[in-house]
């Protein structure tokens, strides 16, 4: 029997971490560095990072990146998560990003 939490999905997060004005940018920065070094297909965008993959794959790097910020010295997050995922199909970055590419 298919899993349903198999497929792959998208996560869209944003993290608005509360520290200084001038450390808010390198505080994201952080959370993108987990992103990336996740292996996981992403997205930057301007007010959100978009990640691709299984779900529990996912949702530990949105962990992750919640706690490099606690460590970059934030001291509370105000943290935006949208996901799309199918119940019968996989959900990909590329099908719904190719024809602006």
């Amino acid at each position: 029997m298919e899993k349903i939490m198999e497929h792959t999905i998208n996560v869209a997060l944003q993290i608005l971490p509360t520290v200084a004005p001038e450390k808010v940018y390198a505080t994201v920065d952080e959370a993108i560095a987990v992103i990336h070094n996740s292996g996981l297909k992403y997205r930057v965008c301007p007010f959100e990072t978009v990640i691709e993959g299984k779900y529990d794959e996912v949702m530990a790097v949105v962990r992750q990146a919640q706690e490099v910020c606690f460590k970059a010295g934030a001291s509370q997050l105000l943290c935006y998560i949208k996901m799309q995922i199918k119940k019968d199909a996989d959900v990909y970055i590329d099908d719904k990003m190719e024809k602006y590419d």
